[in-house]
């Protein structure tokens, strides 16, 4: 029997089995499609402690997201990156004493051990950060947020919950599940079609927006309040030219991030439009589209409209419901319900990219308790996520010119922000470009996607061009194409992989 089922393959499942796995709990994941399919993959890739929520008193939790974004810089600093911001000021929406002294906040509510540099105003009609803005922008504040990649942060927590033991099973769903009087019996659906039964003493439901639904198909009668709210981005060709993003006001009270992406774009988010529907079918209208392209136009020089748009996402958050609250300022705090009214069923609700570990840690301490597991939280002193061993990706991509200088510095650069010191595991005894193998196109080898298959649950083209890397953007139809082919003769059908029996 297991301990424990974790049921959900975002940010907050895999980061609660890789905590409950170092405990020394016998642990699985199941997830009814690849890692970080949906939710956990539509992010705006940032690492922050929500400066907007100041405005509404959320006080507590941008003090408990700036405490997680520092650690994350700490344990993954080959994926978590400080990103410095931009926020032009416009009189006529917030005068510049109230944002002055919400970034004064921004900077104390952390503590004074942030690595992260303090905010400060600048003129933005005489800096180059002001040049890709309109002349009436003249004013404005800088402060230093982080950026991850999303996806890449859910496999590294479930790499590292499969080293440390735990089972990961990928494209299986969880199908029902019943409560007995010493455990939980659930049926899975493995990729293949077939049904099998597993036991486990306590069960989680991680499945984000499909937490409501979970406990409808196991016939509890609790009511799990969330609120299901969409957010959509797009990415178009490079608004500017430099490293900081902008925070921009709107004149709907709302702001948009406009963040520079895989070097050649801006990625322009989010919407909150709350959403009724199956979470999976979430997809960008052109209400949300024209509404993103307005948002930079207003202050971008350089203009754009969906036609310029190359790509662009949209997911589904589950909010702790508050039907008295705009979308956009319904809290991303998280809470933690406890059924243990016989074998125990944690509901993880709401919660968001930057505190996932804070909240996998707490989830494990309460369900430790049920247990009768009284091994000590760990993940937040100095234990690294797997590929950090190599620093930052400027050291990592140092130590791979070292190691094989015949690498190109490009390829070596993004396989060092992409996967860090895993990325030996990728070039083995390669001696030459003609050891990584066929060529997909852009800097895609096959040695690569044998690595994603053999170490990352890699099954379908999708899960490497746009959740283990960003390579769509830069290969073509065809490309994608031979790619997918490949991977329908090579990649395994099964559910065993890394940490499976």
């Amino acid at each position: 029997m297991l301990d424990m089922l974790v049921v959900g393959g975002g940010i907050n499942g895999t980061g609660i089995a890789r905590d409950a796995a170092g405990r020394g709990l016998e642990v699985a994941l199941c997830e009814q499609h690849d890692l970080a399919s949906h939710t956990s993959s539509a992010s705006s890739k940032l690492i922050h402690g929500g400066l907007r929520y100041l405005e509404h008193r959320q006080f507590g939790m941008v003090r408990k997201s700036l405490k997680e974004r520092d650690v994350l810089l700490r344990i993954a600093p080959h994926l978590v990156q400080p990103l410095p911001f931009v926020l032009p000021h416009e009189p006529h929406l917030r005068p510049a004493w109230l944002i002055g002294l919400g970034l004064w906040l921004y900077d104390h509510l952390g503590g004074r051990s942030s690595p992260l540099p303090r905010s400060r105003s600048l003129r933005l009609s005489n800096h180059p950060l002001g040049a890709p803005l309109h002349d009436g922008l003249r004013r404005g504040f800088t402060y230093t947020d982080a950026q991850a990649p999303d996806a890449r942060l859910v496999v590294a927590n479930a790499i590292d919950a499969a080293e440390r033991g735990a089972r990961i099973w990928t494209r299986t769903r969880c199908e029902q599940a019943w409560r007995e009087a010493d455990g939980w019996s659930v049926d899975l659906r493995d990729p293949d079609g077939s049904q099998r039964s597993v036991r486990t003493r306590m069960l989680v439901n991680a499945t984000g927006p499909w937490a409501p639904g979970f406990v409808d198909d196991i016939s509890l009668t609790r009511r799990v309040p969330l609120r299901l709210v969409q957010g959509s981005h797009i990415v178009v060709p490079a608004l500017y030219a430099h490293d900081h993003a902008y925070l921009l006001q709107q004149p709907d009270g709302r702001i948009v991030f406009a963040i520079p992406f895989e070097d050649h774009y801006t990625l322009i988010g989010t919407t909150d439009v709350d959403f009724d529907g199956d979470p999976g079918a979430a997809r960008v209208d052109d209400a949300q589209r024209d509404y993103l392209c307005a948002a930079a136009n207003r202050s971008f020089r350089q203009q754009t409209s969906p036609r310029d748009i190359v790509w662009e996402f949209s997911g589904v958050r589950a909010l702790l419901d508050d039907a008295d609250a705009e979308a956009s300022t319904v809290s991303r705090d998280y809470r933690l319900e406890l059924d243990a009214e016989g074998a125990p069923l944690l509901n993880v609700l709401g919660g968001k990219l930057t505190t996932y570990r804070r909240l996998a840690e707490e989830a494990v301490d309460l369900l430790a308790r049920h247990g009768g597991n009284a091994a000590p939280a760990w993940t937040a002193t100095g234990a690294l996520l797997p590929g950090a061993e190599r620093g930052t990706p400027a050291q990592g991509a140092a130590w791979l010119a070292t190691q094989w200088p015949w690498l190109p510095p490009a390829l070596g650069a993004r396989w060092a922000r992409t996967y860090g010191a895993r990325a030996a595991l990728i070039l083995g005894q390669a001696d030459s470009m003609d050891a990584l193998g066929t060529h997909f196109g852009a800097d895609l080898y096959e040695a690569e996607v044998r690595y994603l298959c053999a170490h990352e649950w890699v099954r379908q083209a999708d899960d490497v061009l746009w959740r283990r890397t960003r390579l769509g953007l830069a290969l073509d139809a065809a490309q994608q194409d031979r790619l997918a082919r490949w991977l329908d003769t090579h990649a395994p059908t099964g559910r065993r992989a890394v940490g499976s029996p």
